[in-house]
């Protein structure tokens, strides 16, 4: 007796052996059969597809949950796009605030109001009001004079943190800090509580299951400037027990969370966390991935790491987040003592950094195992490409930024640099695996806007970054579940459907290769399946499904699955 059967589905399953199947049967939440070994097996439950198709459940291998969670409560400012647009949303938003309370938004782009906004201007749009504004891609914030006040930049007590940079004008401070520097902020709000994280972690899980995501990469946790709480880990667990964590997690643990630790000689475990755990502590649903560690800001603000100056702005060549020495001290004794290893460098000066530190740790202690990554990877020379095959580094870039802020990239890096941009094809001419992600809240994280991204290279101005770059529908979708699946290291439990395997897969009205390529993020996700329950669709879900009694005479078994 099947827990769940589909049939007339038009099933995709992504493994080489049967790449295309029309029933599937589903037992405790894993495949167990296909097509004529389904037909002949009665089922609690059984879907007919009507022709809609199946593929297995989407991934992310970069994500921000519980940042996008608590975005969903906060002032959205993404869609301003003049500064004053933005005062007048501040002052709208504080007027229903409780006395005392912060004015916290986030998500705008200073590239599209030509500035960022000022901190007296901040002032008069909120009177008596700390303010706090996220700039969207995470590396940088205004705050207003009440809130740098709070944190003792204007009296001279705060020391600006290592890697950190606090703007200032003809009059002080403007507000603005960039990258380490977010630390003077986030030092007067963290931790923030479990149980309001468990609750901005759930809030995001409904919206990931509405997208067909089963699965996310948490890309830094406990510490730093990324850190919600030094128990972040408890508030994932927290929104599980509750039933509210509806998508499979692995986290990343922020290097800033490592410690030396103490162990026998002969383990080599000298760098971790408390215990001795290390990457992939956990179980299918909630699992310690890699550790993150940031070398360089980012390419929107100007702050990633370049070999050769930005074509705009002022900020030269970028900077690091620490010193080299310390960068490379933590990726070597992180690698040493068993953890995988994720290493967010955007600018290609930043890369070099980052795959000569890997060479490094693995001369010392070789481990073909490893699954260390390089997060974004924006900018790749061709003299980079083969190191990260050699070095079997994946990269880890995010497709859709190419629409969202593709315009602005393309003037920071110049004509010469923008085919190295976000590169896809040319990693996998090498043999390199090149997973979907998204870095949500910094850009928007539907798989399959993604997928068109990857397909299309299209900005939102009309412009074609790198066209050479460019995928075809198939290796878009392969990205997204196989790749993914792969590069957390779950490609024995999911990423493809294979008798076996966890039944986590999402039914689509259209096949992405089946529609125009600038319709592939319009397709509709009519239900997300994680383990053989429903996450999501469930309206689509009871309207196709027939229910059979668990114990009925075997003649009778018969009838009903013809009926159904």
């Amino acid at each position: 007796m099947l827990d769940l059967k589909l049939v007339n589905a038009s099933i995709f399953t992504m493994a080489d052996a049967a790449p295309k199947a029309h029933s599937m049967g589903v037992l405790h939440g894993r495949i167990v059969a296909f097509d004529d070994d389904v037909l002949a097996l009665p089922a609690r439950r059984t879907l007919d597809c009507a022709d809609a198709v199946v593929v297995p459940g989407f991934g992310d291998s970069h994500n921000h949950m519980a940042w996008f969670g608590q975005s969903l409560a906060e002032l959205d400012l993404s869609g301003c796009r003049t500064l004053d647009e933005l005062y007048d949303a501040v002052s709208g938003f504080a007027l229903n605030l409780p006395e005392g309370a912060w004015v916290v938004g986030s998500g705008y782009d200073d590239t599209v109001m030509d500035g960022h906004p000022h901190r007296k201007d901040l002032d008069r749009a909120a009177p008596g009001r700390p303010v706090w504004l996220k700039h969207r891609s995470g590396h940088m914030c205004t705050v207003n004079t009440g809130v740098l006040e709070q944190a003792g930049v204007l009296d001279g007590s705060a020391n600006t943190p290592e890697g950190g940079t606090i703007v200032e004008d003809s009059d002080g401070p403007t507000g603005l800090l960039e990258e380490q520097a977010q630390k003077l902020v986030t030092a007067l709000v963290v931790p923030y509580p479990v149980n309001d994280l468990a609750d901005a972690i759930g809030a995001a899980s409904e919206v990931y299951a509405s997208e067909g995501l089963t699965h996310v990469v948490e890309a830094g946790i406990g510490s730093g400037w990324i850190g919600r709480t030094p128990v972040e880990f408890a508030a994932y667990v927290e929104a599980r027990r509750r039933g509210r964590l509806l998508t499979r997690v692995q986290l990343m643990a922020a290097s800033d969370a490592l410690h030396p630790v103490q162990s026998h000689p002969s383990d080599g475990i000298t760098f971790g966390l408390d215990l001795g755990i290390a990457s992939g502590f956990g179980d299918d649903h909630i699992r310690l991935g890699a550790m993150k560690i940031f070398i360089d800001g980012s390419l929107i603000g100007r702050t990633a790491a370049v070999t050769e100056p930005f074509c705009d702005h002022d900020h030269g060549t970028g900077s690091f987040q620490l010193s080299l020495e310390e960068l490379t001290r933590r990726i070597v004794d992180a690698h040493c003592s068993g953890w995988d290893i994720a290493a967010h460098a955007i600018g290609d000066s930043a890369i070099d950094v980052a795959l000569d530190a890997f060479a490094a740790a693995l001369e010392l202690l070789p481990r073909p195992h490893a699954r260390h990554r390089i997060e974004h990877a924006g900018i790749v020379r061709p003299d980079q490409l083969a190191r990260f095959a050699s070095l079997n580094v994946t990269p880890v870039p995010q497709p859709h930024f190419l629409y969202e802020v593709g315009d602005t990239m393309a003037d920071a890096v110049g004509t010469e640099r923008e085919p190295w941009v976000y590169r896809h094809k040319s990693f996998l001419d090498l043999g390199v695996r090149v997973p979907g992600s998204s870095d949500r809240p910094v850009a928007s994280g539907a798989p399959l806007l993604g997928m068109q991204s990857m397909v299309t290279r299209r900005t939102s101005g009309g412009a074609t970054i790198g066209p050479l770059e460019r995928v075809d529908a198939e290796t878009a979708l392969r990205a997204y579940t196989v790749d993914t699946a792969w590069t957390a290291g779950d490609e024995d439990r999911r990423g493809t459907l294979e008798t076996g395997k966890l039944a986590d897969f999402v039914v689509l009205s259209d096949h992405p290769a089946d529609v125009p390529a600038e319709e592939i993020g319009s397709i509709t996700v009519l239900a997300t399946v994680l383990e053989g329950t429903c996450i999501y669709g469930h309206d689509y879900f009871n309207k196709l499904q027939t229910t059979v009694p668990s114990q009925h005479h075997p003649e009778r078994q018969k009838t009903d699955h013809a009926t159904t």
